[in-house]
C-alpha cells in the first residue's frame, strides 16, 4: 500500500466520520438533561462503616427486605461504600430511602414508629430504630392519669411516638400524647 492510497483512505474516513457526527447532531443537538426513569441506575452512597451491620440486620433480615421489595442488588463495602444496582430509577430511589431510614439517628422533636420490647409499671421501652431503645414514661401515654403502663400497652405493640428529650448518653424519651394528627413517622418503612 502506497503513502498516497493511505492518505486518501484516511481523508475519506474523516469525511465519513464528520458526516455521521453531523447527522447525529441534527437528530440530538444536546444530551437529555435526565436519563429515562426506566433506564437502569447505579446509586452510590457513603455511610459510616459501623452502620453496615445495621443495613444488613440480624441474619440479613434488613438487606433481604430491601432486595425483595425493590428488586435491586446492593453491594456493601467494609469502608462504608454502598452501591445500589437498580433496573429503574424508582426502585433504586426506594432502596436508597430504605437504607437511609435504617441508618438514621434519632432526632429531638421528630415522630417515629416503634415496637414495644418491654413494659414495666413506670413505662414501656420502645425500639425506634434497630438497636435504639427509648423510654415511654407512663405520664406520656395518655392525657389522663393511668396507674401502670401495662394497663394500655403490651410487648409487640407498634406505636407512633414523638421524641421529647435525648439525654447526654443519647437515650431518648418519647411521648404518645405529643403526637399530632397528620405527623408522618420518619421510619415507617421499617414497619410496613
Amino acid at each position: 500500500m502506497t503513502k498516497e492510497i493511505l492518505q486518501e483512505a484516511l481523508q475519506q474516513a474523516k469525511k465519513a466520520r464528520l458526516y455521521i457526527l453531523d447527522l447525529m447532531y441534527q437528530a440530538i443537538p444536546e444530551p437529555k438533561p435526565e436519563l429515562s426513569p426506566h433506564a437502569p441506575k447505579i446509586i452510590t452512597m457513603r455511610v459510616l462503616p459501623e452502620k453496615i451491620p445495621v443495613i444488613i440486620g440480624p441474619s440479613g433480615k434488613n438487606i433481604k427486605k430491601i432486595i425483595e421489595e425493590t428488586g435491586v442488588k446492593v453491594d456493601l463495602q467494609p469502608d462504608g461504600l454502598v452501591r445500589i444496582y437498580a433496573v429503574d430509577g424508582e426502585s433504586g430511589e426506594k432502596a436508597r430511602q430504605m437504607i437511609e431510614e435504617l441508618i438514621m439517628d434519632i432526632e429531638l422533636g421528630e415522630v417515629y414508629m416503634g415496637r414495644v420490647t418491654r413494659v414495666e409499671d413506670y413505662g414501656a421501652f420502645v425500639e425506634l430504630l434497630p438497636g435504639k431503645l427509648s423510654l415511654l414514661h407512663v405520664s406520656q401515654i395518655s392525657p389522663e392519669r393511668i396507674r401502670s403502663a401495662r394497663d394500655r400497652i403490651k410487648v409487640g405493640d407498634i406505636l407512633t411516638v414523638k421524641v421529647i428529650d435525648i439525654d447526654e448518653q443519647g437515650r431518648a424519651k418519647v411521648s404518645l400524647k405529643e403526637v399530632r394528627e397528620g405527623e408522618e413517622p420518619k421510619n415507617k418503612f421499617l414497619f410496613e
